[in-house]
C-alpha cells in the first residue's frame, strides 16, 4: 500500500532557454506532469507545481554570439516565448521561474558554500581545450577532430557519428573547435568537483534497495551507472555567464549547469511561498519529478546527492522519466528543424489545445520511444474525439434539449442496465485514479474515453428518440443517465482535456464543486436541472489542414538538410521578379500569432502580401523599412486575404530576419 502523503511537490525539468518548447518536450516532460498535478488538485490535496527557464550554459552563449546579442537578451526572449506557450496550452504551473533570478543566484551560491564547508566539494587543477578565437574554454559537444578508430576527419567529443565508437575528446586527432573552425589548444585550468564518490554506497541502497519499483528504464539506467561506480564530477565552468563560484580566487568561474539547475526548483519554491520548506524538508512532502530520460541520472544519482550532502532535504519519492518521442519516423531534431513547436501549433490550430495534448498522451513514450504523426493526429481527433466523445455529449444534450426544454428530466424508475451504467461511473473513476497515481497516463486516459464507449453504447441500445413516441418515462431515465455519464466526463476530464472539461461543465451548468470522491456516489444532477446552450465540444480536421502541416515540416527538412539546392539555368533566375518595396502600413491577421496583412509601395503600385514574420516582428517594427518582394508570384488566398507576392526572409536560428537593402533606393527598384 502506498505511503499517504500530507503534501506534495511536483518539479518539470527547466526547459533551456535558447529554443522553443516542441512536442517531443510536451510528450516526455509537461503534459504528463499537467495530468498528474490537475488529478491532485481534483482530489483536493495540497500541491505546488514548479517549473521554470534554465538560463545558463554554453549553448547559451553560442547563440548569443551567433545572434550578435548579449547571454541576456537571448534568455529573456526564450522565457517569455516558452512561458506564454504553456500559459496558453494549459500547462498549470503555480510558478514558471527562471534561473537569472537574484533569488536563485542567492540559493545556489548557499547551496555551493554549503557543501564546500562539509567537505564534499574539492579544487582540482585540469587540461582543457581551448578556442583561441572565441576566448574561451569548449564544451566537448563543440569540439570535433579526426576519429583515432576509423579516420572520419569530423568526430564529435562523445561520438563518431561515421563507425559508432564512443569517444571522449582526449581520443580525437587534431581537435579543432565546431564554432570557428580553429585548432585547440590544452591549457591548464581549475574547477571544483563533488564527490559523488563519498556517496556511492548510500545513493546505491537508497536505489537498488527502497526504489525498485520505479519504472523500468528509470531503474535500469540508474543501476547501470552505480554498477559502474561514481567518480567525483566537476561542478565549475570557465565562463562568463552564469551563477559566479562564490569563493575567493574564483574569477571567470560559474556554477556547471547541471548542479545549478536543478537548485532552481528549490528556489523557485522560495520565491512562490515563504514556507518552502515545508516542501522541501518535512518527510510527510512527496517530492516528485517529472524529466525526460536524458535528465535520468541527474534528477536521480546526481541531484540526490547533492540534497543528501547538504543535509537538510527531502529526497524524490519518484522520477517518473519518459522516453523519446519521435515525428514522422525520424528523431526530432532542433537544429534542423524537425519539429513541432508548440506556439507554431497554437498560431495553426486555435482552441485546439486539447487536440494536442489528448494525442501527446495517447502516444506518450511512457516506457520506450513513441512516434508522433500528422495522419495519427487526425484520425485520433476525428475518429475518437469527434466521433465518441463529442458525439455522445452532442446527442444527450440535443435530446435533453429537444424533448424536456433543456432540462434534466425527473426519473421515476432504473432498471439494472440503468443501475449498472450508472455504477461503471465509480469503477472507472477508480480506475483513472490508479492509473494517474502510477504514472500510466495513456492508460488513464483510455479508462477515461470508456465512459464515453459506455455512453454511446448505452444510448444506442435504450434508443430514447424512438421510446418518446412510446414510454416517455423510460425516455426521461435514459437521457437522465447519460446526463451523468457527461458530467462525469466533464469532471474526471480536468486532467487530460481542461479546455473541453470547462467548456462542458459550463454547458452543464455545473455551478456545485463537486469533491473527488463525491463521483458515483451521489448524483450530480437534480431533476429538472436547467442546461444551459449546447456547443459542439470538438470539429474534424481536414486532409488540407493535415497536408499543409506535412508539407511545412518536409519544406524545413530541406531547408536546413541541403546546403546545396539543384543548379537553376540564369533563365530560372530571371523569371523572378524581384523588387524594392516600403512597408506603408502592417497589423496582425485576426486570431493569428504569426500573420501580418503588409500593404507595400512598389513604385507607382501598392500591393497587399501576408507574411508569416508576426512572431519575430510587431507591425510597428516594420512600417517604413525596405524590404525585398517577390512581385511575380502567383496571388494566394491566405485567411481570407488575397496575398500579391511575397517579401524575403532568411532563417536564423529558427527566427525569421528579413533581406533589406543596404542603404535606401527608389520604390520598385529591380533586384539582380
Amino acid at each position: 500500500m502506498q505511503k499517504q502523503f500530507k503534501r506534495y511537490l511536483v518539479t518539470c525539468a527547466l526547459p533551456y532557454a535558447n529554443g522553443p518548447i516542441h512536442i517531443g518536450h510536451l510528450a516526455g516532460v509537461y503534459i504528463p506532469a499537467d495530468i498528474y498535478v490537475r488529478h491532485l488538485r481534483l482530489k483536493k490535496r495540497d500541491v505546488l507545481f514548479i517549473c521554470g527557464s534554465d538560463e545558463h550554459g554554453v549553448p547559451i552563449t553560442i547563440r548569443a554570439l551567433q545572434e550578435n546579442k548579449s547571454p541576456k537578451e537571448i534568455v529573456d526572449y526564450y522565457h517569455n516565448l516558452n512561458k506564454e506557450a504553456f500559459e496558453k496550452f494549459g500547462i498549470s504551473f503555480d510558478i514558471y521561474s527562471r534561473t537569472t533570478s537574484p533569488v536563485h543566484y542567492q540559493t545556489a551560491s548557499e547551496f555551493f558554500l554549503k557543501l564546500y564547508e562539509k567537505g564534499f566539494l574539492y579544487e582540482i587543477e585540469t587540461e582543457q581545450y581551448f578556442d583561441p578565437v572565441l576566448n574561451q574554454f569548449l564544451a566537448d559537444r563543440y569540439i570535433i577532430g579526426i576519429c583515432k578508430k576509423c579516420g572520419y576527419d569530423s568526430a564529435y567529443g562523445d561520438q563518431c557519428e561515421k563507425c559508432g565508437s564512443s569517444l571522449t575528446v582526449n581520443d580525437l586527432i587534431e581537435p579543432r573547435s565546431v564554432l570557428t573552425k580553429s585548432k585547440l589548444e590544452l591549457r591548464k585550468t581549475k574547477h571544483w568537483f563533488l564527490a559523488l564518490d563519498k556517496f556511492q554506497e548510500k545513493i546505491y541502497k537508497w536505489i537498488i534497495e527502497e526504489h525498485s519499483d520505479w519504472k523500468i528504464n528509470v531503474y535500469g539506467q540508474c543501476k547501470s551507472w552505480l554498477d559502474e561506480g561514481l567518480k567525483p564530477r566537476a561542478v565549475t565552468r570557465d565562463l562568463n555567464w552564469g551563477v559566479p563560484v562564490p569563493l575567493p580566487n574564483a574569477e571567470g568561474k560559474v556554477l556547471y549547469v547541471w548542479f545549478d539547475a536543478p537548485i532552481g526548483y528549490i528556489s523557485a519554491t522560495k520565491e512562490l511561498t515563504s514556507n518552502w520548506e515545508l516542501y522541501w524538508k518535512d518527510p510527510e512532502t512527496k517530492l516528485v519529478h517529472f524529466i525526460g530520460k536524458d535528465n535520468i541520472v541527474f534528477h536521480c544519482i546526481i541531484f540526490p546527492i547533492m540534497l543528501m550532502a547538504e543535509g537538510s532535504y527531502i529526497l524524490p519519492d519518484n522520477v517518473p522519466a519518459n522516453e523519446f518521442l519521435n515525428l514522422e519516423g525520424n528523431k526530432i531534431s532542433t537544429s534542423k528543424n524537425w519539429a513541432v513547436w508548440l506556439n507554431d501549433y497554437l498560431n495553426d490550430f486555435p482552441n485546439k489545445q486539447d487536440v494536442l495534448r489528448y494525442v501527446l498522451t495517447s502516444i506518450m513514450p511512457e516506457t520506450k520511444d513513441n512516434d508522433f504523426s500528422w495522419k495519427d493526429f487526425q484520425a485520433k481527433n476525428n475518429n475518437e474525439l469527434v466521433a465518441t466523445l463529442g458525439n455522445f455529449v452532442n446527442r444527450t444534450l440535443s435530446l435533453i434539449d429537444r424533448y424536456f426544454e433543456n432540462k434534466i428530466p425527473a426519473c421515476s424508475f432504473l432498471d439494472d442496465y440503468d443501475y449498472s451504467i450508472l455504477h461503471k461511473i465509480k469503477l472507472q473513476k477508480e480506475k483513472i485514479d490508479e492509473n494517474i497515481e502510477n504514472f500510466k497516463f495513456r492508460e488513464a486516459l483510455k479508462e477515461y474515453m470508456e465512459i464515453a464507449r459506455i455512453g454511446n453504447k448505452y444510448i444506442n441500445e435504450k434508443e430514447p428518440w424512438n421510446t418518446i413516441k412510446t414510454d416517455i418515462e423510460k425516455t426521461k431515465t435514459t437521457l437522465a443517465v447519460c446526463a451523468e455519464l457527461c458530467a462525469a466526463l466533464a469532471i474526471l476530464g480536468k486532467p487530460f482535456l481542461p479546455f473541453t472539461s470547462d467548456k462542458l461543465t459550463q454547458m452543464l451548468n455545473l455551478q456545485e464543486k463537486l469533491e473527488f470522491d463525491d463521483i458515483g456516489n451521489i448524483p450530480f444532477f437534480k431533476a429538472n436541472h436547467s442546461l444551459n446552450k449546447a456547443k459542439l465540444l470538438f470539429e474534424k480536421i481536414n486532409d488540407e489542414e493535415i497536408k499543409f502541416q506535412i508539407d511545412k515540416l518536409y519544406k524545413y527538412k530541406e531547408e536546413n538538410n541541403s546546403e546545396d539546392k539543384a543548379l537553376i539555368d540564369i533563365t530560372d533566375f530571371e523569371k523572378v521578379d524581384l523588387r524594392v518595396a516600403t512597408v506603408l502600413s502592417a497589423e496582425r491577421v485576426a486570431n493569428t500569432n504569426k500573420l501580418l496583412k503588409v500593404t507595400l509601395k512598389v513604385g507607382n503600385e501598392q500591393k497587399i502580401v501576408v507574411a508569416g514574420i508576426g512572431e519575430y516582428y510587431s507591425p510597428d517594427d516594420i512600417i517604413g523599412k525596405q524590404v525585398c518582394y517577390v512581385k511575380n508570384l502567383k496571388p494566394k488566398k491566405i485567411k481570407g486575404i488575397q496575398s500579391e507576392g511575397m517579401i524575403l526572409a532568411c532563417n536564423a536560428n529558427n527566427k525569421l530576419v528579413l533581406i533589406i537593402p543596404e542603404r535606401n533606393v527608389n520604390d520598385g527598384s529591380i533586384i539582380k
